[in-house]
């Protein structure tokens, strides 16, 4: 009897489409997970392939194998009792994270910076180019450019003469709208590096509604694209620091404030943290990943309202005694009070001093004056009037704005307290009869905005092609 067995066409069509089947994970570079345990390749070892796109790790199917073994009864008596249903792993299709994989780490490779210590710009550069966008802030842009250099040096280089370089994390302090997100903003671009910038409010302790505390490391890795080693050497801004402050005369658990303080201490000073890819907290759906946050650079800002009251309370504290004591209102008008912060004031403000420990350089950011905000109107390189004389530029038509209307709308701004952001909410509320009514005639060529029509008073001076400015009506 021969043992020669014989393929149908069906059989031969089958094989062929499972060898041309490309591996599941392999795509873009992009490393599998297990479907049980959500551990990579690179730490579970080869995966099991079942189908569907499953992958599970070794451990979790010996698992499953031990469970099925050790149940008192026969699974095979199940399949026909009435009421129970055995799941098909095709039901699972639609419904497992498709793009949610993490980009596979290259054996053999050594790990490289993502800046060369040689294309590092100095920090007079780094502050240069911060100057055509940010107006002002002196200051900071310094403390900032050295900071940045320095933190930038250390990842490149690694290791020093087994001296440690620490990190230089950093706090910015400054009021709404003075330009601390965009400072941050404009210095990740300049650098071209991955940066997240998120929002304290949503952090919440482990175990409670809102976002976990890994959640801030996670979204840098999604701005790095899934790869770790890129997310490794990136920058995270957290903004509304100041509403994580230990929370003053309340019985209630305090779980969005001191507790969220303490979680972040091991990620400000470098860790190895398991983040969720793809999602804000850790459930059975998303796979997980290990990042070191050693090399990423945290900076973190804040408003901090009511700061400027402790700081002048310290100060009145020290020069009210004796003969030759300061009136007590001698700091009510001082403009840039919050630079005379200190870190006692920021520990009676409510934050803990382990966590301001963990962020060595702390800066301020000047209020805006009116002089100020008709520089940021002007003088950027994206500038506020620029942007809407490139709109009209494209209708042919020239915008001016005479010095007077710059600082009739500067005022208007400092009136409502709110910094640059001010301008632009001022600025559409006048242009909107401009925009709507200029496309309306060709032979417009020049709109002057003049300080009476900026203050609801008189209209703008229109030139048409070839002739002169028509008056004020």
């Amino acid at each position: 009897m021969s043992d020669r067995i014989d393929f149908t066409e069906e059989d031969k069509r089958k094989t062929d489409i499972i060898e041309d089947k490309p591996e599941i994970g392999d795509d873009e570079g992009y490393e599998k997970y297990c479907f049980m345990c959500h551990r990579p390749e690179s730490v579970t070892g080869k995966l099991i392939d079942l189908p569907n796109n499953i992958c599970v790790c070794q451990d979790c199917m010996q698992k499953s194998f031990d469970a099925m073994n050790n149940m008192p009864f026969d699974l095979s008596q199940l399949t026909n009792t009435p009421g129970i249903h055995f799941m098909n792993l095709s039901d699972l299709d639609g419904i497992l994270p498709k793009k949610q994989k993490v980009k596979k780490k290259k054996e053999g490779e050594p790990k490289k910076p993502i800046i060369d210590i040689k294309d590092i710009p100095a920090p007079h550069k780094i502050k240069a180019q911060l100057d055509e966008y940010v107006v002002g802030q002196e200051h900071a842009k310094k403390a900032m450019a050295v900071a940045v250099y320095n933190h930038y040096k250390r990842v490149a280089t690694d290791t020093m003469d087994d001296i440690e370089i620490e990190k230089s994390n950093m706090l910015m302090i400054g009021p709404t709208g003075s330009g601390k997100t965009y400072l941050v903003k404009t210095l990740a671009k300049l650098l071209d590096v991955p940066l997240a910038i998120t929002d304290a409010t949503s952090l919440t302790e482990a175990g409670y509604i809102g976002d976990d505390i890994e959640s801030v490391v996670s979204k840098l890795l999604t701005a790095a694209d899934n790869d770790v080693e890129k997310a490794e050497q990136g920058i995270i801004f957290i903004d509304e620091i100041d509403k994580i402050a230990k929370k003053k005369n309340t019985s209630q658990r305090d779980v969005s404030g001191e507790s969220v303080q303490q979680g972040m201490l091991k990620l400000l000073e470098g860790s190895e943290v398991e983040v969720p890819v793809g999602a804000n907290s850790k459930n059975a759906m998303v796979p997980l990943t290990t990042i070191n946050t050693k090399n990423i650079l945290f900076i973190c800002g804040g408003a901090f309202p009511d700061l400027e009251n402790i700081i002048k309370e310290r100060l009145n504290k020290q020069s009210s005694m004796g003969f030759i004591a300061d009136l007590k209102d001698k700091y009510d008008k001082e403009k840039n009070l919050l630079s005379k912060v200190t870190v006692e004031d920021l520990r009676n403000f409510g934050m803990i001093p382990e966590f301001i420990g963990r962020l060595p350089i702390i800066f301020t950011l000047q209020g805006l004056d009116e002089d100020m905000l008709v520089k940021i109107l002007r003088e950027p390189k994206n500038a506020i009037l620029k942007q809407y004389q490139k709109l009209l530029a494209l209708d042919e038509v020239k915008l001016d704005f005479t010095d007077e209307a710059l600082h009739s709308i500067a005022a208007k701004a400092m009136k409502k307290d709110t910094g640059a952001r001010a301008l632009r909410s001022i600025i559409e509320e006048f242009m909107l009869d401009i925009m709507y009514e200029i496309p309306k005639d060709d032979n417009i060529g020049v709109v002057t905005i003049t300080k009476e029509y900026v203050e609801g008073n008189g209209t703008p001076m229109i030139t048409m092609r070839g002739q002169a400015k028509l008056p004020v009506h």
